[in-house]
C-alpha cells in the first residue's frame, strides 16, 4: 500500500470521527447548560496542515453552553494541546503550546446586529442555523489563536552556518579600477 492511499484512508476515518461530533441545536445545548469535552486527531484538521511539520498527536477540547447575563446563549470553548508549526527562519519544528479561551454568543444566522454591538471589542458572536460542528468550530478556534509567523527565539536562516565566506562578485572588477584605457 503506498503513502499516499494509507493517508487517504486515515483522513478519511479522521473525516468519519469529527461527523460524529455534532451538535443538532447549538441554542439548546447552551439553554441547557451541556457540556461536551473530549480529543480530536490533528490528522482531522486539514487547513493546518500547511502549517505544521508533522500532522500526528491530537488537541483536547472543552465546550461548555450556558446563558449569558442578558439571557443570551453562550458557549465557551477552550482547547489545549502541542502543535508542531514550521519555524519561519529555519523551517524546523517550533513547539507551539496551544491554549485557546473562546467565549461567543449565539446569534440566528442572518441575524442583523446594530452598529454597536458590531462595535463592542468585549462581545464575539457566532451566527448559527442550528447545527454545529465541534471539529470545524475547534479549527477555526485554532487557527485564529496561532501565531502569524511562528519562530524560534534564537536560529539563523538555513544554511547560515555553512556558507561560510562570502564571495563577492565585483572583486575582478575592483583590479580594473583607477587602470586608464
Amino acid at each position: 500500500m503506498t503513502w499516499k492511499a494509507k493517508n487517504n484512508i486515515i483522513q478519511g476515518l479522521s473525516r468519519n470521527s469529527s461527523r460524529l461530533k455534532r451538535i443538532s441545536d447549538a441554542f439548546a445545548f447552551a439553554r441547557d447548560g451541556r457540556v461536551l469535552k473530549g480529543t480530536l486527531p490533528i490528522s482531522g484538521f486539514e487547513r493546518l496542515h500547511d502549517l505544521l511539520t508533522e500532522i500526528t498527536g491530537e488537541v483536547a477540547y472543552h465546550l461548555q453552553g450556558f446563558k449569558g447575563e442578558r439571557g443570551e446563549f453562550m458557549l465557551r470553548l477552550e482547547v489545549t494541546g502541542t502543535l508542531p508549526l514550521a519555524c519561519q527562519r529555519c523551517l524546523n519544528a517550533v513547539s507551539f503550546d496551544l491554549d485557546v479561551d473562546s467565549l461567543l454568543e449565539l446569534v440566528p444566522e442572518g441575524a442583523e446586529l446594530s452598529q454597536d454591538e458590531l462595535e463592542d471589542d468585549t462581545r464575539d458572536f457566532l451566527p448559527l442555523a442550528s447545527e454545529l460542528d465541534v471539529a470545524e468550530f475547534v479549527e477555526d478556534e485554532i487557527l485564529l489563536a496561532l501565531p502569524v509567523a511562528p519562530r524560534h527565539e534564537e536560529c539563523g536562516l538555513p544554511g547560515a552556518a555553512d556558507a561560510g565566506d562570502r564571495i563577492n562578485p565585483f572583486a575582478a572588477l575592483s583590479g580594473l579600477k583607477g587602470k586608464p584605457n
